[in-house]
């Protein structure tokens, strides 16, 4: 009996060993926390709800060993601090665009959108496997921080203007708040670019502090109520053709993570990426249907004189970023030439079906 009772005690023993072992560990996890600083309004449509979205996954894929909190421009840090609050660790991801940090490296433009460059679909392969991705680390590299692509808005609009544009001259004196490389390419063409965080957009353009602005798209300017600010809204979006999004890491942060939880970080903002672009494709259909069909937005395109001048301006502006230092010219060298071999494709594949589909 003895030998009975201790074999069934060590039956039990085991049993208990074996669950602690299979099931959960017997002190759980330490939770990771956080914080994500944007340059965007707290959960500004697209943008905004973009990091969120983010955030959301992070969690949801690590099943909470990861928790991550989404601070809204000026909420911790002011707009354009964001880059420098996660280089020092104030916090561990930002979500903004890159060409915000052209005062970082001029370099760092291309990652966000090139006049007449490339398109999401185009800007997301060369990210992705055309060597893009690797460059933007390089960039990134000294100043202690990961980048990812985010998200994408498309082919955003040329932008709101209280006057009618129907010749180059036209463009001469006209303040317009326009960000990037975009911004040089308005100067050389007699503007006055002026930088503004999307928060002060409306009353600026309201006041008369500026003459015109571009931000994004339909779904955006719609929510931001730009229509009632300027009468004319303008096409196609020379200046960002493919806008990328990005979340970038503090790379002392992310190596202290385990692999498993690396890999969601990363993984993460691939599914943002992809769900932000889907979004604004499917929101800016029906915004623009309300702009023009309830509030009556007259929406005009750009002569073809504009854009031709635009378009010679920018290739000028762009090879100049080339040509300042050796980093700047070897991304520009890259993203030129995934460009050509894009048009190349695109004009057999994506124009022609758009060509024939018609209207």
């Amino acid at each position: 009996m003895k030998r009975r009772d201790f074999v069934k005690q060590l039956g039990v023993g085991a049993a208990a060993a074996g669950a602690t072992l299979s099931g959960a560990p017997a002190v759980a996890a330490k939770k990771i926390r956080w914080k994500m600083v944007t340059t965007w309004p707290k959960n500004f449509p697209g943008l905004g709800t973009g990091a969120e979205f983010l955030a959301k996954r992070i969690g949801e894929l690590s099943d909470g060993r990861i928790q991550v909190k989404v601070f809204g421009a000026k909420e911790l840090v002011p707009e354009f601090e964001v880059f420098d609050a996660v280089s020092r660790g104030s916090a561990q991801m930002g979500h903004g665009a890159a060409y915000y940090w052209k005062g970082k490296s001029e370099a760092a433009q291309f990652f966000t959108a090139v006049p007449f460059g490339l398109t999401a679909q185009e800007m997301n392969a060369w990210l992705y496997h055309g060597g893009g991705m690797e460059l933007w680390q390089e960039v990134y590299a000294p100043f202690g921080l990961i980048p990812n692509a985010a998200g994408n808005t498309g082919v955003q609009m040329a932008g709101w203007f209280n006057r009618e544009i129907k010749s180059v001259a036209d463009l001469e004196g006209l303040k317009m708040r326009i960000p990037g490389l975009g911004a040089e390419v308005l100067r050389r063409a007699g503007g006055t670019p002026v930088s503004l965080p999307g928060g002060e957009i409306f009353t600026s353009l309201q006041s008369g502090a500026i003459d015109a602005t571009e931000f994004v798209g339909p779904y955006n300017d719609l929510a931001f109520g730009l229509y009632k600010a300027a009468k004319y809204y303008y096409y196609p979006g020379w200046h960002e053709p493919g806008s990328a999004m990005e979340c970038f890491v503090n790379r002392e942060a992310f190596e202290a993570l385990p692999k498993d939880l690396q890999a969601i970080v990363t993984n993460a903002t691939r599914v943002a990426n992809q769900d932000m672009l889907a979004e604004f494709t499917a929101r800016n259909n029906t915004a623009l249907h309300t702009l023009v069909n309830e509030h009556h937005v007259q929406v005009k395109r750009l002569p073809d004189d504009v854009l031709a001048k635009l378009k010679a301006l920018s290739d000028e502006v762009v090879g100049e970023i080339a040509a300042k230092d050796p980093l700047s010219k070897k991304v520009y060298d890259s993203f030129r030439s995934f460009r050509e071999q894009a048009i190349a494709w695109h004009d057999i594949s994506e124009r022609a079906y758009l060509n024939a589909r018609g209207g």
